[in-house]
């Protein structure tokens, strides 16, 4: 039995808190994984060390965003997988609708653990201003985040500086 969100991850996290009090435990848990996500509170950052902790599966989606992530043109379909891949997912959901996407799906799987930890920062310093406003986040829609930059306090984050 598992879970899945979108939109930030205190919502996963407040989930996460409940099992513990009715003696209850997730198998799975699934989330936008992503080069944009990396960049404002993130379900890589916040979510999949509690995950990885109390041994709850992480399903990765949304790798490339619904293609937003690449409309902004500074990462790569492959980077985008493989980025998703080195996370500690035990599986990284990716639509496959032709024989070449399938195999730069396989194409990732062959190398995305060849990457150094300098690749894996190459790859998300090329998505920090792109990802600064929202408008490349098909999982966070652009006005929901001027929203909830504005109010931090509606997710119980404390405001911001």
């Amino acid at each position: 039995m598992g879970f899945a969100g979108h939109k930030d991850p205190s919502v996963h996290l407040r989930i996460l808190e409940l099992p513990d009090k009715h003696g209850f435990s997730f198998d799975t848990a699934q989330m936008p994984l992503n080069v944009v996500d990396a960049q404002f509170r993130s379900f890589g950052k916040e979510v999949v060390p509690v995950l990885v902790k109390k041994q709850i599966g992480v399903l990765g989606m949304k790798s490339m965003g619904d293609k937003n992530v690449l409309k902004a043109k500074v990462v790569t379909p492959l980077e985008c997988l493989q980025y998703a891949l080195s996370l500690p997912t035990c599986v990284v959901i990716t639509g496959i609708d032709s024989m070449a996407i399938l195999d730069q799906a396989f194409e990732a799987a062959k190398t995305y653990s060849s990457l150094s930890k300098a690749d894996i920062e190459g790859i998300l310093k090329k998505t920090v201003t792109v990802a600064a406003d929202g408008k490349y986040d098909s999982s966070r829609p652009r006005p929901f985040l001027i929203r909830l930059r504005a109010r931090p306090e509606w997710l119980g984050y404390a405001a911001q500086a």
